[in-house]
């Protein structure tokens, strides 16, 4: 029986099913299409402390020991980056001289980067040895290890910022994980914890978001129950349009900090908002139904206007909703990326082939956008695409400027 990732409770009850689904970041050689492995993808709710998770776990070592997602690739990303940084730093530690920031699945080592423009030692901890590679070869000094206790141990330092972007819904080893957090940070130490906010995923209709590496799906309410269970506790967040919606929390140990008025505004808006509700998780559900119906339609009706259609991005949530709309070479010829590690492969499930974008000789009639929580930077960006003429058709289509 599947106790709940957060509190134990065995009050769980399904709220979506997409169906089996390959994992999101097993992009493919040609000779690997066609035999890559699917997963039960189903989203359960805890009637306990409201988390929704997923119910089956496909292995860390599977998905992130070759992992090839690269933060610094796009330029919104590492802005935003900057602006954590310079937040932090101005906030708590702009008068003292020796400071240390540790990054928990540090990546490409973009975030490091800047704490280290401000004068931080840094390290980061990266599972992937190709990305913890490039980052070392930067200058920001990575050790290749998936973060639990046992490594907290290992490092045996402490540290006043340490930071986990995008990283704490994917902790397989969750309370080892958060004990080796609380282990690591000083007495007055700030942890920062980046994560889509689950209530804006729901509001944005962005069901792409759920996928095999995404475990856990954060609201305040649940995050506050895991860090109260290891002696931290939320003392303010706010919220940041970055990936579609996310929340930017400070974490310190227990009753160390006052709760801010811009976290508790941010409490009752959720509350009131019904984000920590099963019913709103099952209408998700129904307005994903929708969705595949509207997309396939328009793809349908592209098509026999004999439309070339690209698909812009080839992120990993990309993934999700090409399988579950199942949409794959009968509508879109490319996946057109800037990652250059993606060169030459395939998407999991959908069996596209993905080109880089200086490969592209013939601009299609429609790019159909899967990395669209990147809309701004990517309409700034491709002015001279849509005044020819070019189409840029969001699938989803995120309530942000």
């Amino acid at each position: 029986m599947m106790l709940c990732r957060i509190c134990d409770s065995t009050e769980l009850e399904l709220a979506i099913d997409l169906g089996l689904q390959p994992w999101c970041q097993n992009f493919l050689k040609k000779e690997e299409v066609g035999k890559e492995c699917f997963y039960p993808l189903r989203l359960i709710f805890c009637h306990h402390c409201h988390t929704p998770q997923l119910d089956h776990t496909v292995p860390k070592e599977t998905m992130f020991c070759g992992y090839d997602y690269l933060s610094g690739i796009t330029r919104t990303l590492s802005d935003h980056f900057s602006s954590v940084a310079s937040e932090v730093n101005k906030l708590f530690f702009q008068s003292k001289k020796e400071k240390a920031a540790l990054d928990i699945g540090s990546n490409d080592g973009t975030q490091l980067k800047h704490y280290k423009a401000l004068g931080f030692k840094v390290l980061g901890v990266e599972p992937s040895q190709k990305i913890a590679k490039l980052a070392n070869e930067i200058g920001i000094e990575t050790v290749n290890r998936f973060f639990n206790q046992e490594t907290a141990l290992e490092l045996n330092r402490k540290f006043d910022v340490i930071n986990a972007a995008g990283v704490f819904f994917h902790l397989e080893e969750l309370h080892s994980a958060t004990e080796g957090i609380r282990h690591l940070l000083k007495e007055d130490g700030i942890f920062v914890v980046q994560f889509l906010y689950m209530k804006n995923i729901v509001e944005n209709g962005a069901f792409d978001q759920i996928y095999h590496e995404h475990l856990l799906y954060y609201n305040l309410e649940n995050l506050g129950v895991l860090l109260h269970r290891h002696g931290l506790a939320l003392f303010d967040a706010y919220f940041s349009s970055i990936h579609g919606g996310s929340i930017i929390a400070f974490v310190g140990h227990n009753g160390k900090r006052p709760v801010s008025e811009r976290l508790e505004i941010l409490q009752k808006a959720e509350h009131a908002s019904g984000a920590n509700k099963l019913d709103t998780y099952v209408q998700l559900g129904q307005r994903m139904t929708q969705m595949k119906a509207e997309n396939i339609a328009y793809l349908k009706q592209k098509k026999k206007q004999g439309k070339r259609i690209y698909g812009f991005g080839a992120p990993a949530k990309g993934n999700t909703l090409l399988n579950y709309f199942g949409i794959g070479t009968q509508y879109i010829d490319f996946l057109v990326e800037k990652n250059k590690l993606r060169k030459g492969l395939y998407s999991p499930g959908s069996h596209i082939p993905i080109i880089l974008e200086d490969e592209v000789t013939t601009q299609p009639d429609i790019y159909y956008v899967l990395a669209w929580n990147f809309k701004k930077e990517i309409l700034a960006n491709n002015k001279h695409l849509i005044q020819s003429g070019v189409e840029f058709y969001f699938p989803v289509n995120p309530k942000i400027s």
